[in-house]
């Protein structure tokens, strides 16, 4: 079994991904750690050809982006063109939070409208995705809105499974990467442990408490192609984190 793919969410280093030359600067220290390639979120303002100039100069793929959904639906063409200069094909939504009053009904119309915007990228050889976090995990009128999601939505809807999130919302990572295999392209790794004060918390792959062994066996069984990590925050800087989250895959787990 070969080397797992496994990409820097630039989501983590945020604050070093403010301007082009940050951008710049931030790709080539994750090149430098041993990334394969990265997943664009949460960055600053960058020409698309700009972006690609920097990915192809450090040798970084462009593993998947995060785009927000009023520009999916709004600039869909646009968005399909950039992935393809970008030679990306996996683009998702951080998630889906409702303003209104919490309701199955709510969670059904953006099932709808989701199903809708999975048609016009048909044909395009970009995937959509959904990311989730812990409040899929609330039920609305007696129903997981995640159930609902990985049932009603479009099969050709790809379910970024973030590890960190199932368990913060009660639920079992590897079940739920099992649960969508074969539909799995790109999963979230990030880790959890607790404090003294019973406070859950992010930390490095590997440094926490989740069952990593189970987990990647899940991810081999649902045909995982990228394993992106990410810290949204934690007590150490984004670079030694995803150094350490890297250090740990690559070592002990064995990816």
């Amino acid at each position: 079994m070969g080397k797992a793919l496994i990409g820097a969410q630039l989501y983590t280093a945020r604050e070093f991904c403010k301007t082009p030359a940050d951008i710049a600067r931030s790709c080539a220290r994750v090149k430098a750690m041993g990334y394969d390639g990265v997943q664009v979120s949460g960055i600053g303002p960058i020409e698309p050809v700009e972006l690609k100039k920097i990915l192809d100069g450090e040798g970084l793929a462009c593993a998947a982006t995060h785009i927000s959904l009023d520009r999916m639906e709004q600039e869909t063409a646009k968005v399909i063109d950039e992935h393809r200069l970008w030679g990306c094909a996996y683009t998702a939504i951080g998630g889906f939070f409702p303003k209104e009053e919490w309701s199955l009904a709510l969670w059904q119309g953006f099932v709808e409208r989701y199903n809708a915007l999975a048609r016009k990228f048909q044909g395009s050889g970009l995937s959509l995705g959904y990311h989730n976090h812990s409040h899929e995990l609330s039920p609305a009128g007696g129903v997981r809105p995640l159930d609902l999601l990985i049932e009603r939505l479009d099969p050709s809807i790809w379910m970024e499974i973030d590890t960190y999130w199932i368990a913060h919302g009660g639920s079992d990572p590897a079940a739920a990467i099992d649960r969508v295999a074969g539909r799995i392209p790109c999963v979230h790794f990030k880790d959890m442990t607790i404090t003294p004060k019973r406070e859950q918390k992010m930390t490095e792959i590997g440094d926490g408490n989740l069952n990593w062994p189970r987990i990647i066996e899940a991810c081999r069984r649902a045909g995982v192609i990228w394993y992106l990590v990410e810290r949204d925050s934690g007590d150490l800087n984004p670079f030694d984190s995803l150094q350490r989250s890297l250090e740990n895959m690559r070592g002990r787990l064995g990816l």
